[in-house]
C-alpha cells in the first residue's frame, strides 16, 4: 500500500505529479546525448527530403517535432511500451497514412485536422501500436503546407519512414552502449535473474504476464510499461519490503553490508572504524557505485542505509540472514562484485 500524503506540500506535489526523481544524473545526460544524436540525423533526413526554401523549412520544423516527442520516449523512457519498435515504427507509419487521407477526404482545415488525429488514434489501438507523437505526425500531414500536400502518400515513405529507421538505429546504438539499458526492451534482461531469486527468497507468488494481462483488463487500464518491467518491478519492491532496515546495534565491525539496490546506486560497504562512544560509524565502499571511496555516518543512518549483511564469494556478494543460525543455509545474491 502506498504511504499517504501527509502534508499540504506533500498533497500539492501530488496532484501536480511532481514525484521523487531516482533517475541518476549519469541516465539523465545518456538521454540528452541519445537526443541529440537522434534529432540531429532526422533534421538532415527532413531537410534533404522535402527540399530547400521557406515553406519547406516549416515542414522540416513540423516533421522534427513528432520525431522529437519520439525522441524523448526512446532516450529518456527506452523501457516504455510505447518506446519499443513496432509502437514508434507502427505508429508514425499508420498516423501519416491516416493523415494524408484525411488530408485528402476533409481538406486541411479543423474537420481534417480533428479526422486524422481521431481515426490515427483508433488505429494505433486496434494494431497496437500506440505511439503518442503519432498524432503529431498525423496532424502534420494535415497542417504541413503546400510543401507536405504536394508529396501526398510519398510523405508516409519521405521524410515518415526514413525519419522512423533513423531515429530507430540512433536508439538501438545509443543505448546499446550503456550496459543497464536495453533496446529494444526483448534483447536481454539484466535484471531478470536478480529478481526472480529476491522473489523466491521472500516467498512471493511469480507474476506470469497473463496474470498482469488478466488484472489489466479487469481495471479497464492502459499503462505505458512493458508486462516485463512491471513484473520485475513488483517482485524487486514487494522482496525490499519483506527486509526492513536493520537495526543500528546490529551493525559490526568489519562487517559488510549492501543497499540491495538493483541499479548504478548499488554498493557494498564494510565498516572499518566505531567512534568510542559506538555512534559513529567509519566504512569503505568495497564493490559498486564510488568504490574505494570512505565516509562516515551517524550508526542508526548507516543502520537505514544498509539492507543486509553480505560476504564475498569468488565473483559474488553473497547475502547473509539477518540472524544467522549456526549451520543454516546462506542465500547467493547474484549481483556481480563489478571489481
Amino acid at each position: 500500500m502506498f504511504e499517504p500524503k501527509t502534508t499540504l506540500p506533500e498533497r500539492l506535489l501530488h496532484w501536480l505529479g511532481i514525484e521523487p526523481d531516482a533517475t541518476s544524473h549519469l541516465e539523465k545526460w545518456v538521454s540528452v546525448l541519445g537526443g541529440l544524436a537522434g534529432i540531429a540525423l532526422v533534421s538532415v533526413a527532413s531537410a534533404l527530403a522535402l527540399g530547400p526554401g521557406p515553406l519547406a523549412t516549416l515542414a522540416v520544423v513540423l516533421v522534427a517535432a513528432s520525431m522529437g516527442s519520439s525522441a524523448v520516449l526512446l532516450f529518456a523512457l527506452p523501457h516504455s511500451a510505447s518506446s519499443q519498435p513496432w509502437p514508434v515504427f507502427g505508429g508514425h507509419l499508420v498516423s501519416a497514412l491516416v493523415g494524408v487521407a484525411c488530408t485528402r477526404w476533409f481538406g486541411a482545415g479543423a474537420l481534417g485536422a480533428g479526422a486524422a488525429v481521431g481515426l490515427a488514434i483508433g488505429a494505433m489501438h486496434y494494431l497496437r501500436c500506440i505511439h503518442p507523437p503519432g498524432g503529431a505526425t498525423a496532424l502534420t500531414a494535415v497542417v504541413g503546407g503546400p510543401v507536405v500536400h504536394g508529396l501526398g502518400y510519398q510523405f508516409v515513405v519521405t521524410p515518415i519512414l526514413v525519419n522512423v529507421v533513423l531515429l530507430l538505429l540512433a536508439a538501438v546504438a545509443v543505448n546499446a552502449l550503456f550496459p543497464w539499458r536495453r533496446y529494444p526492451a526483448a534483447w536481454g534482461a539484466p535484471g531478470r535473474a536478480v529478481a526472480g531469486e529476491a522473489g523466491a527468497e521472500a516467498g512471493l507468488a511469480e507474476l506470469s504476464p497473463a496474470d498482469l494481462e488478466y488484472a489489466m483488463k479487469r481495471l479497464d487500464l492502459v499503462i505505458d510499461v512493458a508486462p516485463e518491467d512491471l513484473r520485475e518491478l513488483y517482485t524487486v519492491a514487494a522482496a525490499h519490503a519483506q527486509h526492513g532496515p536493520l537495526a543500528p546495534e546490529a551493525i559490526r565491525l568489519g562487517g559488510c553490508y549492501s543497499n540491495g539496490r538493483f541499479d548504478a546506486a548499488w554498493q557494498v560497504r564494510q565498516v572499518i572504524d566505531l567512534s568510542p562512544d559506538g555512534r559513529w560509524v567509519v566504512y569503505q565502499v568495497l564493490a559498486g557505485a564510488e568504490r574505494r571511496q570512505t565516509g562516515t555516518a551517524l550508526r542508526e543512518d548507516f543502520a537505514r542505509w544498509a539492507r543486509y549483511p553480505v560476504a564475498r564469494e569468488g565473483y559474488y556478494w553473497r547475502r547473509l540472514p539477518l540472524e544467522r543460525p549456526a549451520g543454516g543455509p546462506q542465500i547467493l545474491d547474484d549481483t556481480p562484485s563489478r571489481s
